[in-house]
């Protein structure tokens, strides 16, 4: 539930979409929504017939919490996990405005997370595991795939333009690779 609430900070929630979000009965959640609130975590306001649940950002301990959060929940973590199982995998990237943001480059907060996948791989896997970290982070994942020929060689403008900006490279969360 802090995952949800604190690594979508801009986002209000219903106790019920909370609840559905997470796989779990609202009348379970809302002991411990009970609970974030009077410790201030968390921000509760009535509209209509909802309660509106948000992260407390002002919160001495937002920011670190966030971070933890973010390691242990964001997206990093969550692809890292999905795109692991795929054994053809070579090297593994987050870039584009993610990984800008993330590296502490001035700019709107991102949209979405591009991945750049680099390995002779399925395409129908590598799209379900963009999915399924989609589904888990509530953010579009947009996979790029590229055969190593491709990340090796200097014609391609995609390739080149990765190549000089932030990137966050997955590959040492992944399992071990036997490369050829």
């Amino acid at each position: 539930m802090l995952a949800a609430l604190f690594l979508h900070q801009d986002e209000d929630w219903t106790l019920a979409a909370l609840a559905r979000d997470l796989g779990v009965s609202a009348s379970t959640l809302h002991p411990e929504v009970r609970r974030l609130e009077e410790a201030g975590l968390i921000t509760a306001k009535t509209v209509g017939r909802s309660r509106m649940l948000k992260a407390a950002t002002n919160h001495p301990i937002a920011k670190p919490l966030t971070e933890i959060l973010t390691y242990m929940y964001g997206p990093t973590t969550v692809i890292a996990e999905e795109f692991g199982s795929i054994a053809e995998i070579e090297l593994l990237l987050i870039f584009g405005s993610w990984a800008a943001r993330n590296s502490g480059e001035a700019g709107p907060p991102p949209n979405d997370i591009d991945v750049l996948v680099v390995g002779d791989t399925d395409r129908t896997t590598v799209y379900a595991a963009a999915d399924r970290s989609q589904t888990r982070i509530g953010m579009p994942v947009n996979p790029v795939l590229a055969s190593p020929r491709r990340w090796h060689t200097a014609d391609d403008a995609l390739i080149r333009q990765i190549k000089s900006s932030s990137t966050i490279d997955l590959t040492p969360s992944i399992s071990p690779r036997e490369h050829t």
